[in-house]
């Protein structure tokens, strides 16, 4: 697979990484242990040098599980994880403070079983401590050799200047898709003025534009997407004009190179090379939990959209308008601080 920059940090990593949250949180039952670890080596063997976990996630069990898998080949990977949540726990307050960020990489240090941690992102703007105080507590780790880049996940424009200015931001984490273009407006040109990557997460609308998903699905008791506006029955089925968009461009092109099939790309191809097409430092993260779907979503960085393809995808996606919000109320007053 080919590699990808992340801005001008000299992080370099593969075109696609891969999101592990979904195998230990967020989407149901927790994968069994050895499956998730297969998952992961899967992925390496396929060309994936970025893999993308969370104290959050689980919390402990992903980075444990990430750790574990890694492990063998960790010197030819890139290890990226977050901070940020009390106790690490996603449902409780937040916590950036100085002190709990050196803790926090003491113990995920000892999860990843590792001696350095490549990526380091604040999981959310913790309002009640300066940024500048992260960023210069992350410069410190930095300086000490445990973490090599700081990155921000959903911070808004202003905070990611601030942080910047105290410690060179490599990468920021948000949602970006086809059904998510906020981005677009503000933070694609700070990042590019400043020389920072872009690692969307959710690049398939958490797994909405994969064409899997309809009116009719139903989620385990346990899914996260039973509390999201936009997958209500109503809201998935208004909103599958946009699967229906990237079914028919999917139609319209080749073999997806894993190896090529001589087969119609499919709608998570296409919508994971929309992506990539965007920005040449833009390296998205999509998850998954089985191997079939991890090889279909390595083919989409094989597929090339010709500006025609762009076009029309621009053209009939400005007449799509996205239905409900991609957040609940209380979780999306978290993000763009």
């Amino acid at each position: 697979m080919e590699k990808r920059q992340l801005g001008k940090s000299g992080l370099e990593v593969s075109a696609l990484g891969l999101g592990c949250m979904g195998l230990s949180f967020g989407y149901g039952p927790a994968t069994d242990k050895n499956d998730g670890i297969a998952l992961i080596r899967a992925a390496f063997e396929r060309g994936v040098t970025f893999f993308d976990t969370a104290e959050a996630y689980g919390p402990f069990t992903n980075e444990e599980l990430l750790g574990e898998a890694l492990e063998p080949f960790r010197d030819q990977v890139v290890i990226a994880t977050k901070f940020g949540f009390e106790g690490g726990d996603s449902k409780g307050g937040l916590n950036s403070k100085p002190e709990s960020i050196r803790a926090f990489v003491e113990a995920s240090l000892k999860r990843l079983r590792t001696d350095r941690i490549d990526l380091l992102y604040q999981h959310r703007v913790d309002p009640q401590v300066p940024i500048e105080d992260v960023a210069g507590a992350v410069k410190e780790l930095i300086q000490a050799g445990k973490v090599k880049h700081f990155g921000l996940s959903e911070a808004g424009a202003q905070t990611i200047r601030r942080a910047h200015a105290v410690q060179p931001v490599a990468a920021l984490q948000s949602e970006y898709s086809l059904w998510f273009r906020e981005p677009e407006n503000e933070i694609l040109p700070t990042l590019e003025e400043l020389g920072i990557g872009f690692v969307p997460f959710s690049p398939l609308g958490k797994g909405f534009l994969t064409g899997k998903i309809d009116e009719n699905t139903t989620f385990d008791k346990n899914d996260f997407r039973n509390i999201v506006p936009r997958f209500t029955t109503e809201a998935r089925k208004a909103n599958q004009v946009m699967v229906d968009l990237l079914n028919r461009i999917a139609q319209q092109k080749g073999g997806t190179g894993l190896p090529a099939t001589g087969m119609p790309a499919t709608a998570a191809q296409i919508a994971l090379a929309w992506l990539l097409a965007q920005k040449p430092w833009i390296v998205p993260i999509p998850g998954t939990t089985k191997l079939h779907r991890l090889e279909e979503n390595l083919g989409g960085a094989a597929v090339q959209l010709s500006e025609q393809d762009r076009a029309e995808i621009e053209s009939a996606a400005s007449e799509i308008k996205i239905e409900g919000a991609r957040y609940p109320e209380a979780l999306q007053n978290r993000v763009g601080k």
